[in-house]
């Protein structure tokens, strides 16, 4: 035990003594948040965030201080403007027990005129463990001008499967390469579209493995969750994140580029919410995904967690809030914390989570709204969330628009997994017929097929990932709900929509939009919809042969009477082609889907300065006149194969577009326009993490054109 003489400490009890030390021992962090914006609409908005310690128990750190440098760029300013921008924040005890301490500490700063650069720091900061000398440095980060929107970096699946030689695929190699763009422009907010940790290995050299091990799935049913395993496991989530966390150059990234999290499965376990339902609500499945969702609060989110998580020892934690004395016990949990307005909680818990959904709408600067959708919370295999989560989102954010008063120009909404993307219903089709019988039967006596069957209900491994997408015939129906409810916010509120999503490990980008008989120019084109797809960052991709299955499979699909969908061409030649030694990633007729790792950039087209929008020279296609880059010229002829581009930021994309560089705005498709780089990368032996670069651009959205031609506009 740490300490002397138990002490209170608010809701439950800690063993710490609470003396000042001479040093602040941090076992992980400084983790850098980004909530949300107050006084967005008005002139002098204010930034909000969150920094996170993870120290030893007992200690109490001082206030965080923070120092406005002066514009990005630029040197540090000493004047009198500058040293009234200087602040400190006291830091908020979020959870202890006798191994660690969570703080948080709340931070805000004003948007300027230009661009800013901010440091921030804790004194007496030092390395628990004796590493990280950088500890005792100041911390910098970046706030875009008032007049600008954020510059975003989107990333997924920031871990590796269980069985993958890391050595192999050189760890987490692209974080380098973040790095190494940031310090060229930098980052606002990094966007996790989930699996930004993965905690599968539980099962596998983890507290789960027993449970695993054992061959009949009613017993693993069945198999209680108590206090003992809940306490293992416990410690193996909390050390896989301290360890993943702590990493280099992931470590260095969290702290500098301001965060923006959803989870999805890989953040609980593998396949968490896809599996039967009569398996999901085994007690094993409960617990660890109480777990998982206390320290995805603690160390995604800044917050303190429930009170007590499921166990069978006691009867009170399988609702939602119970309290259990034995998990309070020389322990203390933050309560009575007033929820961040930025959250969108639903209204019961999740069926296999005994904890609400937690959804994000936030606005990232001047223009650019985002919407997060907590897609894991209240999955099941069919469903992913409840109507009236759906209701309450939508109700949200047609609210924060509607008071925008149509500044807000673009919605970037983050589902995690992809929602435009190649049906492999056929697939799902073969692997849940008979004929899958007698190859479960062999494998069940005889272990035949052992790496084709997955470790909990004997089903076929694949799946669970088949039916996490939004295309699996048993969500069919909720997608088309969805898509259709974002095609009315769209036309209501004249913003163009965007959609991220990650999981599949590799990278493609598809679009909805109108069908082409109708003669819609993407511009003016509320259909219109692209869906950026940038999966893994650190996992290895799949198999060269499943990226051209999919390619084959990037059919021209009808969403509706009205809406088409398919993956656009973006690329145009193979990451390094062309350089000694470097392998091809795709086969030659597959320019739609690339299995290599790889992360986005979304940045606005166009720099604005009192509200004038300009380009920065890069292609010449500046603009002062609506989304129509421009005026004179009659729009984008529409292509008789929509797989081609649709509009004038689309064409040429790939490593030719002036997107590519994912540094300078390009001014195409129009002033509210959007530029988007994935950046892929080439070689999975170098461990600098070096990318190339494919570009596209989305344009903004003037839906009112054909506002007066009747219901069909």
């Amino acid at each position: 035990m740490y300490g002397t003489t138990p002490r209170k400490m608010g809701n439950g009890q800690t063993t710490a003594n609470g003396q000042t030390q001479t040093q602040l021992e941090i076992l992980c962090g400084p983790l850098l948040n980004y909530r949300r914006m107050s006084g967005e609409h008005t002139n002098s908005p204010i930034w909000h965030g969150s920094v996170l310690l993870v120290t030893m128990p007992g200690q109490i750190p001082e206030r965080l201080s923070l120092r406005y440098v002066g514009s990005a760029g630029g040197s540090s300013t000493v004047n009198g403007h500058a040293a009234s921008l200087d602040r400190s924040f006291p830091g908020t005890k979020l959870y202890e027990d006798p191994g660690k301490a969570f703080w948080q500490f709340d931070v805000e700063a004003p948007f300027q005129e230009e661009e800013s650069a901010w440091e921030y720091s804790v004194p007496r900061m030092t390395s628990a463990n004796g590493g990280r000398p950088q500890l005792g440095r100041p911390t910098r980060f970046y706030i875009p001008s008032k007049h600008e929107s954020m510059r975003i970096m989107f990333h997924s699946c920031n871990g590796f499967s269980v069985g993958t030689d890391e050595e192999a695929w050189s760890g987490p190699a692209l974080w380098n390469d973040v790095v190494r763009v940031h310090e060229q422009r930098p980052f606002h907010v990094m966007i996790g579209g989930g699996d930004q940790i993965y905690n599968d290995n539980v099962r596998v050299t983890g507290p789960l493995k027993q449970w695993t091990d054992i061959g009949n799935p009613e017993k693993r049913r069945k198999y209680p969750f108590n206090e003992d395993m809940r306490a293992k496991c416990d410690a193996f989530y909390f050390n896989n994140y301290v360890r993943w966390y702590s990493a280099e150059p992931f470590a260095s990234a969290n702290g500098q580029i301001p965060q923006l999290n959803i989870w999805d499965d890989h953040d609980i376990i593998d396949g968490f919410g896809s599996y039967t339902d009569h398996f999901m609500r085994c007690a094993v499945f409960r617990g660890i995904g109480g777990v998982a969702h206390k320290y995805y609060m603690l160390f995604q989110h800044h917050i303190p967690p429930p009170i007590s998580t499921f166990t069978t020892n006691a009867a009170q934690t399988m609702h939602e809030r119970g309290v259990d004395s034995v998990q309070l016990r020389d322990t203390y949990v933050l309560t009575q914390r007033v929820e961040d307005p930025s959250y969108i909680i639903g209204e019961k818990p999740g069926p296999y989570v005994e904890e609400r959904s937690r959804s994000i709408y936030t606005q990232l600067g001047r223009r650019i709204a985002f919407l997060g959708l907590d897609a894991r919370t209240e999955r099941t295999r069919h469903q992913i969330n409840y109507p009236e989560t759906y209701d309450l989102i939508f109700r949200r954010t047609s609210q924060q628009l509607a008071a925008s008063k149509g500044e807000i120009k673009h919605l970037i909404l983050l589902l995690g997994v992809p929602i435009a993307y190649p049906r492999l219903q056929w697939l799902e089709t073969i692997l849940q017929s008979p004929i899958i019988g007698p190859i479960r039967f062999l494998n069940k006596r005889f272990g035949v097929a052992g790496g084709f069957f997955n470790q909990f209900d004997g089903g076929v491994d694949l799946l669970d990932d088949l039916d996490d997408h939004y295309t699996a015939h048993q969500h069919k129906k909720e997608r088309s709900l969805l898509v259709k409810r974002l095609q009315v916010l769209a036309k209501e509120y004249s913003i163009r929509i965007s959609i991220l999503g990650g999981d599949v490990h590799l990278a493609a980008m598809g679009r909805f939009y109108s069908n082409p008989k109708l003669a819609i120019p993407a511009e003016r084109d509320w259909r219109y919809m692209a869906n950026i797809i940038s999966s893994a960052i650190t996992n290895k991709p799949p198999p060269q042969a499943v990226a051209n299955l999919l390619a084959r499979r990037n059919k021209i699909h009808h969403l509706d009477h009205d809406t088409d969908e398919t993956l656009l061409e973006l690329f145009n030649e193979d990451p390094g082609h062309g350089r000694p030694g470097v392998k091809p990633k795709t086969g030659e007729a597959n320019h739609a889907t690339m299995p290599s790792r790889n992360y986005a950039i979304i940045c606005e087209s166009h720099f604005h300065t009192n509200g004038a929008a300009m380009t920065n020279g890069a292609n010449g296609h500046a603009t002062t006149n609506g989304n129509h880059a421009d005026p004179s010229a009659p729009f984008f002829p529409t292509p008789k194969n929509p797989r081609e581009p649709l509009h004038i930021g689309e064409q040429d994309a790939g490593t030719g577009h002036p997107a590519a560089s994912g540094i300078a705005r390009t001014g195409l498709a129009g002033a509210n326009g959007l530029d988007v780089t994935i950046m892929v990368e080439i070689d999975p032996s170098d461990r600098e993490g070096q990318t190339q670069g494919y570009g596209f651009s989305v344009p903004g959205l003037e839906s009112r054109a054909y506002e007066g031609q009747g219901e069909k506009w």
